[in-house]
């Protein structure tokens, strides 16, 4: 599959950073879900450790994708998309990449102004605090986190039904030209689509170009009296 995308498909280096970031979003959301039900206990900072260095890799993976953009061509929408829609779609792709901006530099923010201890990416090495101390900020960068956080699982989950909509109502394709390996299905049927188009009308350019059998040579055949 092309590394990068074209005016009908997703490239494989979209499709992979699409999928990871997608895949992070999930795991975010789960590891946050358990870690506010557990108790106060010096086991949890593996958790919070954990969903920080997840969250420093879904915010270099955005910036990676939004570089990729710039070098990658953005295949055109379906034919049959109203203008409308797709301004629509557009202004979506844009709130969500800016959310995945806003989310892991958001819960930077937090950590740096509580202040609790430093921020290791994965164990491996400290990241600097993004603000200096400041216990009186710090109550509102956590909410602004979370409200963030949830506001792009809405604007996410609006964009996946927009998908399947296109996908299984619409059958448009939008889905399928995001989903791994698909590319190669969609080529190959269109290639026996142009194949069957080309006989068809080869058959035809046949047909017309074959004379007619004359009458009046066929009457000249006949034997008299017949």
């Amino acid at each position: 599959m092309p590394l990068k995308s074209d005016l009908q498909h997703w490239g494989s280096v979209a499709k992979t950073l699409h999928w990871l970031v997608v895949l992070l979003i999930l795991v975010q959301g789960a590891l946050g879900l358990v870690m506010v039900g557990l108790p106060k206990k010096p086991f949890i900072l593996a958790f919070y450790s954990l969903h920080k260095s997840i969250g420093m890799t879904a915010l270099i993976l955005a910036a990676l994708r939004l570089g990729w953009r710039a070098f990658d061509p953005r295949p055109q929408e379906p034919a049959s998309t109203p203008h409308w829609q797709a301004l629509g779609a557009r202004a979506g792709h844009a709130l969500l990449y800016l959310l995945l901006f806003a989310v892991p530099l958001s819960g930077w923010w937090f950590d740096s102004l509580a202040a609790l201890r430093p921020l290791y990416f994965f164990g491996l090495f400290e990241i600097p605090p993004l603000a200096t101390p400041n216990p009186g900020m710090k109550a509102f960068a956590r909410g602004a986190h979370e409200w963030l956080f949830w506001l792009l699982i809405a604007v996410a989950l609006g964009h996946a039904a927009m998908a399947f909509v296109h996908q299984f109502i619409r059958k448009d394709s939008t889905l399928s030209r995001m989903l791994p390996g698909r590319r190669t299905l969609a080529t190959s049927a269109a290639t026996r689509m142009s194949e069957s188009t080309s006989a068809t009308l080869e058959k035809l350019h046949v047909e017309r170009t074959i004379p007619a059998a004359s009458p009046v040579a066929g009457s000249a055949r006949r034997k008299p009296g017949a």
